[in-house]
């Protein structure tokens, strides 16, 4: 391990300061900015990286990620299977003890909460650089237990929400920065002129938990990560125990750039489960996690809101996305344009169009045109694989499944709705 010394912390700082303060002034004046390409084109990225990317994902298949991680009980877990190909990834990963990981979180705070606060953010900046620059095999990885498509796992689960991660950086600066590392205090009291010099310390709160979603696990993953650490939080990061490789590739990363330069890599760990026996809940309930950034199903994220207390608690579940069409003026753009936002990924983000409503005059050209244009797209093969990419797994299926019940069992329905919607 070379950690450089001052000259080469101060080297990295200056590195990343005109990105840091681009994602500032992109923060204040709500401008689009990104510091990277969403776009997989070979004119950007050259000719060698997206067989490299490809590459590095297959020599992970049937292999054990190994991570050098503390509390290793010497169980391997893996549950991942493609959904494009329905075939087990065959990557095994070894399961930590949580009180190894949560003490070793803990140790490594001591040091990091003294770390200069612009060097933490120029570390956090390394890390979303290097995740860029392998973004072609996260992106193989989003696809291969997502269920995303090539474009949408390279450009959203990459540079996309890669942005959202700078974009915390921006706001954690912004919040540090507005606290005087010292100052002196003069004023008159009384006949006595009263002179304090005051000095003011950054405290992190405590160890911080981000626990993903199968779906889309880096979108709120780097941002989660990337505020805890800039601000002096270690960070245990919980994957979807079907949705394990993106985020292993992550902690590897960022542990990779915390050694570098000569700093603890225990302060981002990885912690794996299984569908059967979940974690979760040792780590939610240990008194030393003091921040929890959950992404997940509404019914666990409302246990977590219910009987979370004392801690710093945020969550991202499913909404009830409505769409509303009282008027309009041209039919087929309209319904082309919620046909395709509702088809995107297949409807399995949490941003999808769910409930349509309909205007009485406007129902009968209007859902027959919307169920015509979702039905045009999924015969396109080139331009469906594109747009819905793949079901993630037979729970999504279950849960078609089960609103086609509940609708046809809904009375009237079935007389006055004769669209036929099916799942592509």
């Amino acid at each position: 391990m070379d950690g450089g010394g001052p000259d080469r912390h101060a080297e990295l700082i200056a590195r990343h300061a005109a990105t840091l303060d681009a994602a500032i002034e992109a923060v204040r004046t709500r401008k689009a900015w990104s510091p990277f390409s969403d776009s997989p084109s070979t004119k950007i990225h050259g000719p060698d990286k997206p067989g490299a990317g490809k590459a590095a994902f297959e020599a992970r298949l049937g292999t054990i990620f190994e991570l050098g991680q503390p509390g290793e009980t010497g169980l391997l877990v893996g549950e991942e299977v493609s959904p494009f190909t329905q075939q087990p990834l065959n990557i095994r990963y070894p399961v930590s003890d949580p009180e190894a990981l949560i003490a070793a979180a803990v140790a490594a705070m001591t040091g990091w909460r003294d770390v200069d606060p612009e060097l933490r953010l120029a570390l956090c900046l390394e890390m979303a650089q290097r995740l860029y620059d392998r973004n072609f095999e996260m992106a193989h990885a989003i696809m291969h237990v997502a269920g995303q498509s090539y474009v949408q796992a390279f450009s959203g689960s990459g540079p996309n929400a890669l942005d959202r991660g700078v974009e915390a950086l921006a706001y954690a600066a912004k919040a540090m920065r507005d606290v005087a590392p010292e100052a002196e205090y003069h004023r008159p009291f009384g006949a006595d002129q009263v002179a304090l010099k005051k000095t003011y310390k950054l405290v992190p709160r405590g160890v911080g938990l981000v626990i993903c979603c199968a779906s889309f696990p880096t979108w709120n993953a780097w941002p989660a990560i990337f505020a805890s650490l800039a601000t002096g939080n270690p960070v245990i990061v919980k994957p979807h125990p079907i949705a394990v490789l993106p985020m292993a590739i992550g902690v590897e990363t960022c542990r990779q750039v915390l050694a570098d330069f000569g700093l603890d890599p225990n302060l981002v760990t990885l912690a794996v489960d299984t569908l059967a026996e979940p974690v979760a809940g040792r780590f939610v309930d240990h008194p030393d996690i003091q921040i929890i950034d959950f992404t997940g199903s509404p019914r666990y994220g409302g246990h977590l809101e219910r009987t979370v207390t004392g801690k710093l608690l945020f969550t991202e579940t499913a909404g009830v996305n409505t769409v509303v069409i009282d008027s309009v003026s041209d039919v087929d753009a309209v319904a082309r344009a919620i046909a395709r936002s509702s088809s995107l990924f297949s409807a399995q983000m949490c941003t999808s169009p769910q409930v349509i409503y309909i205007a009485p005059d406007l129902f009968p050209a209007m859902s027959k045109t919307i169920v015509d244009q979702i039905d045009a797209l999924a015969a396109d093969p080139a331009q469906a694989a594109g747009v819905m990419g793949a079901i993630q797994g037979q729970v999504s299926l279950d849960v078609v499944a089960e609103a086609r019940r509940a609708a046809e069992a809904a009375p009237g329905l079935g007389d006055d709705i004769q669209a036929d919607l099916t799942l592509n």
